[in-house]
């Protein structure tokens, strides 16, 4: 697929810039990218030129702090692929705050139960508009001011609300969970997943995998847009054939080791023949 083209709106102040991931999530399988180097560069490479459809900046289970997710923001978004944002918890302050930075696209990780889910979307609006999200007049997220007053009316509709479905407690609350409005997608987390299944490193198991599929298949009867993450090529092309309509096929740390041991072994055993 083809990366989206890049969204004028924001650079002239036009409008809300609009969110093509959340928009194609229903329609078409988008390919991205998990990454946790906090590096401009990585970001900037992947929204354009790549060709990914999207990639994460985690802030869960890597360094990304407020000012390394803006910078990553501000080098991506005129590219191809969106920027989606794993916060660390689904914490109002943290929401607002990555959400003020620009952010459009939100993962939030070990959601549990629709009510998790509910205080999760409440933070990502403003109050009377069905949330608890801070007021502030100008920042990133309305071009400085110049979308203001329409940006905190049209600002909900652009915010891609994604809940990871990590625990088995997850699996069995998959249908409510999807039911919270403003809920847009579920994204299974396999290692957690496995964790809590009592076969933690093992997220290819064979009782993780059926486990996983039947909750493919829930959320997908639901209606909503299911995603997934593995750094193997087969459990992609799985994951893709389930249904999945946004799936992440490795990550910066992944790919980097993985090529940098492979030429090492290569030109080591070449050396060594010297």
């Amino acid at each position: 697929m083809q990366a989206r083209r890049a969204d004028p709106t924001l650079a002239r102040g036009s409008g809300v810039r609009q969110n093509h991931f959340k928009k194609m999530l229903q329609s078409q399988r988008q390919i991205g990218l998990w990454t946790g180097l906090r590096s401009t560069m990585i970001a900037e490479m992947l929204s354009h030129v790549s060709g990914m459809d999207w990639f994460v900046i985690d802030m869960e289970h890597s360094p990304n702090d407020f000012e390394d997710v803006l910078l990553q923001l501000q080098v991506s978004q005129l590219g191809g692929a969106e920027p989606v944002v794993r916060v660390p918890w689904a914490e109002p302050v943290v929401v607002k705050r990555v959400l003020d930075l620009g952010a459009q696209s939100l993962i939030f990780p070990l959601i549990n139960s629709p009510e998790q889910a509910k205080l999760a979307v409440e933070a990502t609006r403003y109050p009377g508009l069905g949330g608890v999200r801070g007021v502030v007049s100008i920042g990133r997220m309305n071009n400085y001011g110049a979308q203001s007053p329409h940006y905190y009316q049209e600002a909900a509709a652009q915010i891609c609300n994604i809940m990871q479905i990590e625990t088995m407690e997850a699996v069995d609350n998959i249908e409510a969970i999807a039911a919270v409005d403003g809920v847009d997608a579920l994204f299974v987390g396999p290692s957690d997943l496995s964790a809590s299944m009592g076969f933690i490193g093992q997220p290819r198991h064979p009782e993780v995998r059926a486990v996983i599929e039947k909750a493919f298949s829930r959320i997908l009867a639901t209606g909503k847009a299911a995603g997934f993450l593995t750094a193997n090529k087969e459990d992609a092309q799985w994951a893709l054939e389930q249904g999945c309509s946004f799936v992440a096929v490795g990550s910066d740390m992944q790919m980097l080791t993985a090529a940098a041991k492979a030429a090492a072994t290569e030109f080591k055993a070449f050396a060594s023949r010297l």
